[in-house]
């Protein structure tokens, strides 16, 4: 029997069918503009030169066909459609702007036309047709240069059908980063075009309702993906503009929103201006960040105390983010990770402490594998994660994250010499009866991080049932192993005989690990997972691996720098994009 959310998955695809057929068969009207768009998305200069010769990387997997048009070449897999099909694209061809870019932005966005124009295609879904409207808008005036007659009339006959169908079909886009997309798109088009006036003014009511149902007090989605905020931020703040460009303004709850997500993101922000990356969510692409905080002149930072479930410590050229929260769940745990108490940190320009971050693009395998505690800076049981993945749905997929930590107690306070965190979760406590306890310690000066992680188990169940996961093991006690993935231009060697292991980046920093010598440590290989590239690169990770015994053990560790290294580094090294791969 078919379960409730495939019935909903082939009524949504039937429904979005049934309404791109309607759309595309109502009598053209629009003709023009009422007024000449601005273009607000950012490209990257080197993917257009890319797409320009031929190699279409999308998803995760490259694809090399020279002289090939996009729409001819045979997409691996549905995420690969999806990117192609919401034209995000276009804003690196625009990057570019020469006559060879532009030449296959007209070429593709005509052919597109011709192939899926009549409602045929993976296309036709209220968010890639709202990501979609966006880029035709943003860059009509790149592609429209130099174009007959009859092509123009396509061009805005296609648009207009397009809105059409979105103002029919923006309710079938799931709550979230989805339904931001398929109502801003409407905005833009209801505001831009000649005749769909009428449009705007639900779509500019709906984004508000949306602002308030899906953007929390602490400024963060249910999702808590930073990378998913920005781009919700980022729709909000473009939405805004075109209001504002239009003469109106946007609703109270609208603006609000955009006030309480920028300090958050704010405090996602590392010192080298790119995101933290927890439950799906990447560095995000180099200066989005800072562009979209700039364009929505809100100069709040975060209050004390947790941004979307985030504690931040910072100090001098240092940042520390910690997931300290209890994780999304039910639909919104469909990307989440068990990486509760993980934390990122880094120096300057330069990463150092990271988890491992999604592997959706490398498949089932690799994307599982991301979500597990492991693929984290935090401690796990024994190759328990402190949360579990459901069973995939058999019909959508998805994996749902369960039994979770429910309970996550949280302080941060100011000590004399920096900043402390002290946090814990139960997230073992149903499998072992331990609770876990980790406190950092940030120096003022940000050259030293001191942690300590401790396994406890508290009241007397849960003493009893760390028993039992005693006896189980005969004995043996219960392996725990605490990580510190690197990121992998971090040349890492172990020291001091295997007592310490000295850190090199590319700045020129030096840092090194000690720990208090009760325990095994260890260098090992380790991964690391970006969206953007074509495997998983090789990195290395810090292990240090226990046993529990007794109802509490404790693990001392830090992180510094090397006392060679000065306070102020001049970090000259830049990185190539057009590096090869490892």
């Amino acid at each position: 029997m078919l379960n409730t959310t495939s019935l909903k998955a082939r009524k949504a695809r039937f429904l979005n069918l049934w309404h791109a057929k309607v759309a595309t068969r109502t009598r053209a009207q629009v003709k023009g503009f009422v007024s000449s768009p601005e273009p607000r998305t950012i490209g990257s200069y080197a993917r257009g030169r890319q797409l320009v010769a031929g190699n279409y990387l999308f998803a995760g997997t490259l694809l090399n066909e020279p002289g090939t048009s996009i729409w001819d070449v045979e997409p691996p897999d549905a995420a690969y459609a999806e990117e192609i099909h919401g034209f995000a694209w276009m804003d690196d061809l625009a990057a570019v702007g020469d006559v060879a870019a532009r030449t296959a932005a007209q070429n593709w966005l005509w052919a597109w036309i011709d192939i899926y124009g009549k409602g045929k295609g993976p296309g036709w879904t209220p968010d890639l047709t709202g990501r979609r409207l966006i880029r035709w808008i943003n860059h009509a005036l790149f592609v429209l240069r130099g174009q007959e007659s009859d092509q123009s009339k396509a061009f805005y006959r296609s648009l207009e059908q397009q809105t059409q169908f979105l103002s029919r079909r923006w309710r079938g886009a799931a709550p979230g980063l989805p339904r931001f997309e398929a109502l801003t798109g409407l905005i833009y088009a209801g505001l831009s075009l000649e005749g769909q006036e009428s449009l705007a003014d639900p779509a500019i009511k709906a984004l508000a309702r949306e602002c308030t149902s899906q953007i929390d007090n602490q400024g963060g989605l249910p999702t808590r993906n930073p990378e998913e905020l920005l781009a919700v931020f980022t729709l909000l703040t473009w939405a805004a503009a075109a209001l504002s460009d239009a003469g109106r303004g946007a609703p109270k709850e609208h603006l609000e929103a955009i006030e309480r997500i920028a300090p958050t993101l704010r405090s996602l922000r590392h010192a080298d201006g790119a995101l933290a990356r927890f439950h799906g969510g990447g560095r995000g692409a180099e200066g989005w960040l800072d562009h979209a905080l700039a364009a929505s002149n809100v100069r709040a930072t975060q209050p004390d105390g947790l941004a979307m479930g985030y504690a931040r410590l910072s100090a001098g050229r240092t940042s520390v983010i910690i997931d300290a929260e209890t994780p999304p769940s039910g639909a919104a745990s469909d990307n989440a990770h068990a990486s509760t108490l993980a934390f990122e940190l880094t120096s300057g320009r330069r990463p150092l402490v990271v988890n491992c971050g999604s592997g959706a693009s490398f498949g089932a395998d690799w994307r599982r594998a991301g979500r597990a505690t492991p693929s984290h800076s935090t401690l796990s049981l024994g190759g328990y994660s402190s949360a579990r993945l459901a069973e995939p749905d058999r019909h959508t997929g998805h994996e749902a994250l369960i039994d979770a930590a429910t309970h996550v107690p949280v302080e941060i306070s100011q000590m004399s010499d920096g900043i402390r965190f002290q946090g814990g979760h139960n997230g073992y406590v149903a499998t072992h009866g331990l609770t876990h306890a980790r406190t950092l310690e940030l120096t003022l000066d940000g050259r030293g991080l001191a942690g300590e992680d401790m396994l406890l188990a508290l009241e007397d169940v849960e003493k009893r049932r760390f028993d039992r996961a005693l006896d189980a093991g005969k004995l043996k006690g219960i392996q725990f192993d605490i990580r510190f993935h690197l990121h992998p231009d971090v040349d890492a060697t172990l020291d001091l005989g295997g007592a310490a292991i000295s850190m090199a980046l590319k700045s020129g920093e030096i840092w090194v690990f000690r720990h208090d010598g009760t325990h095994n440590l260890k260098l090992e290989a380790g991964v690391y997972l970006e969206t953007t590239r074509l495997k998983p690169r090789a990195a290395q990770q810090i292990i240090l691996t226990g046993m529990a015994f007794t109802y509490a053990t404790r693990v001392r560790w830090s992180l510094s720098k090397a006392q060679e290294t000065a306070i102020g580094v001049r970090d000259l090294s830049r990185d190539d994009p057009y590096a090869e791969e490892d």
